[in-house]
């Protein structure tokens, strides 16, 4: 039986924020030689946190002290990963860092995992993305600084599913405008300290406005309906697309090239992606507490 429209919209909501993810994070990486690494996640966090206070006024609902601190644990996070995220980007690939740091959603699938199915999915997920990484047959070698940053993201990547689906309960565009302005906190004033007057120059800005657009701001207000409505171990498998969409945002966008054998774990990916849609009962779309 076909499932109802509702019952694909979080799906449809990850495919979109993944995407837009992709393209704003390849766009950003010009403002590297410019600000850093550093100023560009305070580019793109501190303006997602400006841009999502005036679009979704969180003010408007009532915030327990309880649910306070909770949206204080999912925006540190958010902040973590993508300042660790950033800074891995500064000597990996796009692709390459996106699969690394996917290690943190998949700890999060398999730990939720409680079908056989479900662990042979990601089981197949993996695969696939180790076929992405640059590791094999004479393959350029990764750089241990940057691998080491893009364990940071996926560890801050776990982190930010377990406590965002904490927040489940509170009204999406209010738990992801207030946890951003708490991931600003974090980096912003790191961003300022390596960049400095250098992030007013007004062309910077302006990119900075886009980037955080279309890497931050929507992804995350898209990623937020899938974390309230998709199960803890589908979510993680179905985040290998990530990686998928970053390599073919570096083909489209970067000039990389993809051998067979990463189309092949291409193909992977998207089976194990497709696997979890069509094994997952709508019954078990409960969101933890």
């Amino acid at each position: 039986m076909s499932r109802p429209a509702s019952n694909l919209l979080p799906y449809a909501a990850l495919v979109a924020a993944i995407v837009a993810f992709c393209g704003g994070t390849s766009f950003a990486k010009r403002l590297f030689p410019l600000v850093g690494a550093e100023g560009t996640t305070a580019y793109r966090v501190g303006f997602s946190a400006l841009l999502l206070l005036v679009a979704m006024r969180p003010w408007r609902f009532a915030l327990t002290r309880h649910d306070a601190g909770r949206l204080l644990c999912y925006g540190l996070a958010l902040g973590a990963m993508n300042l660790s995220f950033y800074m891995a980007l500064r000597t990996l690939p796009l692709g390459p860092a996106i699969a690394i740091e996917f290690l943190g959603p998949l700890a999060v699938a398999l730990a939720h995992a409680r079908r056989a199915v479900h662990v042979a999915l990601a089981g197949l997920a993996v695969a696939g993305l180790w076929l992405l990484l640059p590791v094999h047959g004479g393959a350029q070698s990764l750089d241990p600084v940057g691998i080491g940053f893009a364990f940071g993201a996926a560890t801050g990547w776990a982190c930010y599913i377990l406590a965002g689906r904490r927040t489940g309960h509170l009204p999406a565009g209010q738990a992801v405008a207030l946890g951003m302005v708490a991931a600003a906190l974090l980096v912003v004033p790191i961003g300022i300290a390596h960049a400095g007057a250098a992030l007013l120059t007004p062309s910077w800005l302006g990119m900075g406005v886009i980037a955080a657009l279309l890497s931050s701001a929507i992804p995350y207000s898209l990623e937020m309906i899938a974390l309230q409505r998709i199960p803890p171990h589908s979510l993680g498998v179905l985040l290998s697309l990530e990686p998928v969409v970053g390599a073919l945002a570096g083909v489209a966008l970067l000039g990389e090239t993809l051998s067979l054998t990463q189309w092949g774990a291409i193909a992977m990916v998207v089976a194990a992606s497709i696997g979890v849609i069509v094994t997952t009962p709508d019954s078990k779309q409960e969101v933890a507490a």
